[in-house]
């Protein structure tokens, strides 16, 4: 297959490069800047089987009002452009992927895709908005799978790469009370979930890409000491996470606890379902 992704030298995107190539696709890089037009991404889209968009600023900041406004235009126009490619092709991709976040929903309640309880807040409108940007690309020819990613975890970068290194001096801690549920998925699951959904084309619409045994911040805190054999006294309270990130903090102390109902009923098995598997999966290939 030919597969475009946009937002290919991140996290996420490098490691579908370099899975889709080991598989044998072709794998092509979109790149989308501002005042580009959209007849010049119809022509490197027309013929691509696959569209992956993960295109979109760090969630994970503080979000003054310049930075809110960077985190929307980063997603929502760079979405609309590649909506707007896609109706000019002859040949669109059959398949578009477009990443989301489980940002969407609240923090009372437990969430599959069939849930409504959204949140209030701006990461919960900015996840709707994006979401509805990706499905006007619905069409005869093109179905739309947006995925709602948990935290990811993987050796080498995202969301460890920054917690590793205090836990492995032992300056591990929770955040807040540790109450909050984390939602989360390790990548290389994350890369089989893309595949899986690409060979199931009956499956569309949102689909939860988290673990599916979400997990308390203390939970995970005493999982990290233990498998790094680390004491983990170093609590972050919560005022001084919020004096940091401001409204940003909600990424980490508002709980999510996300099932991934649609992958699982549509036969996709995780290779790490638990955070104990992930994490001594990450510590042994990072040591």
């Amino acid at each position: 297959m030919k597969i475009a992704i946009c937002g290919i030298s991140g996290f996420v995107g490098s490691a579908l490069k370099h899975f889709f190539e080991e598989r044998g696709d072709e794998v092509i890089s979109l790149s989308i800047r501002s005042g580009f037009p959209s007849e010049s991404i119809a022509q490197r889209l027309n013929g691509c089987d696959v569209l992956i968009n993960l295109a979109g600023a760090n969630i994970l900041g503080r979000w003054s009002t310049s930075y809110k406004v960077l985190l929307r235009q980063s997603r929502l126009e760079t979405t609309d452009k590649i909506v707007a490619a896609l109706s000019l092709c002859d040949e669109p991709p059959h398949t578009f992927l477009n990443a989301s976040a489980v940002g969407i929903y609240d923090a009372y309640h437990q969430h599959d895709e069939f849930s409504r309880y959204y949140g209030d807040n701006f990461l919960a409108g900015l996840v709707h908005d994006w979401e509805h940007a990706a499905f006007r690309a619905q069409s005869e020819l093109t179905r739309v799978c947006t995925m709602r990613f948990g935290v990811v975890y993987g050796r080498g970068g995202g969301a460890m790469a920054k917690m590793l290194p205090p836990f492995k001096m032992g300056l591990g801690g929770k955040m807040g009370d540790g109450f909050q549920m984390i939602s989360w998925i390790h990548l290389d699951d994350l890369v089989r979930a893309c595949a899986f959904l690409i060979d199931h084309k009956e499956i569309r619409g949102v689909l939860n890409f988290t673990s599916p045994e979400p997990i308390t911040n203390m939970e995970q805190t005493k999982a990290m000491g233990r498998i790094l054999g680390r004491p983990t006294f170093f609590d972050l309270p919560e005022w001084l996470v919020r004096l940091v990130f401001g409204e940003g903090s909600i990424v980490m102390l508002e709980s999510k606890e996300v099932y991934p109902r649609v992958l699982q009923e549509g036969g996709f098995e995780f290779r790490y379902p638990t955070f104990d598997s992930a994490m001594e999966e990450i510590v042994r290939v990072q040591g």
